[in-house]
């Protein structure tokens, strides 16, 4: 163990620090105590994981469960309406991001042809057209905009919509609803209740898929007769709402960030070939799908301390991202950096499916950005721009932007 620290009680989620930086009380508890005890809201005594090497340990090692049913969850921030759980929560099939193997394999195997960095080269000049379209489309409005709503949301939502055989005509539905589900201050009944909503969506549709199916990955999936429906929408789930919402929040908290950087902002306008080795800097300084869950199956040691079995682990990829025993000067950012190693997709099994196909849509985006919008500018002071601090994922609910 290192130097002695304070135990938090509950996960620190202010962003005191900036709208970049971790919360202040992660990164001094990072320097302090990278696998530090937490006391969670209901009382439960898990830990807090913030150092690079500690993170990458336990996302690896699958004796950490990503499994929900395991035990009681136990939610490191006040949540509302949440009842005092007796029992795990029953898991949802086809959400493979819950399951640890051999059930984990079972279904991210089906999907593993239809994402590799082969495929992905193959959908990168459709993706680079969806994205010049909604360029197109942003150029004719009168500044000033949201890009969110005008941009960043939509180019990862026709994308996703297109692969996997989602109507994007249907947008409105999956989008209020994925926000709804991801949003963390909301009673647990609304949670639910949009949850539900999505998921009898894609019922519907993929048993549509099932019954006369086309070419997208939903269909193919909808051919393996080893799948049921119940696995097909929660599949159909966890790729679309990981599909739309991550890329868009990477698009909109990056451009600010840009914006908010302009020394690297003309950097990148100056050297267009620094883009690619800028998108995994700024995945690594954002890092906006930040904070995952663990269950200790048996007692483990990570870092100097020994984590109990039966306690809830939360891991920070943003403090690990940032950890200065991993990364020089973590808190800069440097579009020249060759970053090797960061985090920002997880670790081992879990590592996310999609990080290519990420990839080629912030390489599209940031570039026609840059490149048609030469003086893209924030419409409102820094202090003004919403921060999404109430949400599962990071980013900011709008950024209102000008140009001349």
């Amino acid at each position: 163990m290192l130097q002695t620290a304070s135990v938090p009680q509950g996960l620190p989620m202010d962003r005191d620090a900036g709208p970049f930086d971790p919360p202040s009380q992660i990164t001094a508890l990072r320097a302090t105590r990278p696998v530090s005890p937490m006391v969670f809201p209901d009382g439960h005594r898990g830990w807090l994981v913030t150092g690079y090497d500690a993170v990458r340990q336990v996302m690896s090692d699958t004796r950490f469960s990503s499994r929900q049913d395991i035990g009681v969850i136990h939610v490191p921030f006040e949540t509302p309406g949440m009842p005092a759980a007796t029992d795990p929560s029953p898991q949802v099939p086809g959400l493979f991001i819950s399951m640890d193997p051999p059930d984990h394999a079972r279904l991210r195997r089906k999907l593993t042809g239809a994402f590799t960095v082969k495929r992905m080269k193959q959908l990168e000049e459709g993706i680079i057209a969806i994205t010049e379209q909604q360029l197109d489309a942003l150029a004719r409005l009168t500044p000033p905009v949201d890009l969110v709503g005008e941009f960043a949301l939509p180019v990862p939502s026709l994308v996703i919509c297109e692969l996997l055989g989602v109507p994007y005509t249907d947008r409105e539905t999956f989008q209020s609803n994925s926000s709804r589900f991801m949003e963390r201050d909301i009673d647990l009944d609304a949670k639910m209740a949009a949850f539900g909503a999505m998921m009898g969506y894609l019922g519907e549709l993929c048993a549509a898929k099932r019954a006369e199916p086309g070419e997208d990955i939903l269909s193919d999936l909808a051919r393996d007769e080893e799948l049921t429906l119940e696995e097909l929408a929660g599949m159909a789930f966890l790729l679309l709402l990981a599909g739309h919402e991550t890329t868009a929040n990477m698009l909109a908290l990056g451009t600010f960030a840009l914006l908010q950087h302009p020394d690297q902002l003309a950097e990148l306008r100056a050297d267009p070939s620094l883009l690619p080795d800028a998108v995994e800097e700024l995945l690594r300084y954002l890092s906006v799908a930040d904070i995952f869950y663990r269950y200790a199956v048996e007692d483990i040691e990570v870092g100097g301390e020994t984590i109990p079995a039966g306690s809830t682990v939360v891991v920070s990829l943003l403090a690990a991202n940032r950890d200065p025993l991993r990364f020089e000067h973590p808190d800069t950012l440097d579009v020249h950096r060759k970053v090797r190693g960061q985090v920002a997709f997880g670790h081992g099994i879990h590592q996310c499916l999609g990080q290519q196909l990420a990839r080629i849509e912030m390489r599209a985006g940031f570039a026609g950005l840059l490149r048609r919008f030469p003086t893209l500018a924030l419409a409102v002071p820094p202090g003004e721009v919403a921060l999404r601090t109430d949400m599962n994922i990071y980013g900011v609910h709008a950024l209102p932007v000008t140009w001349s």
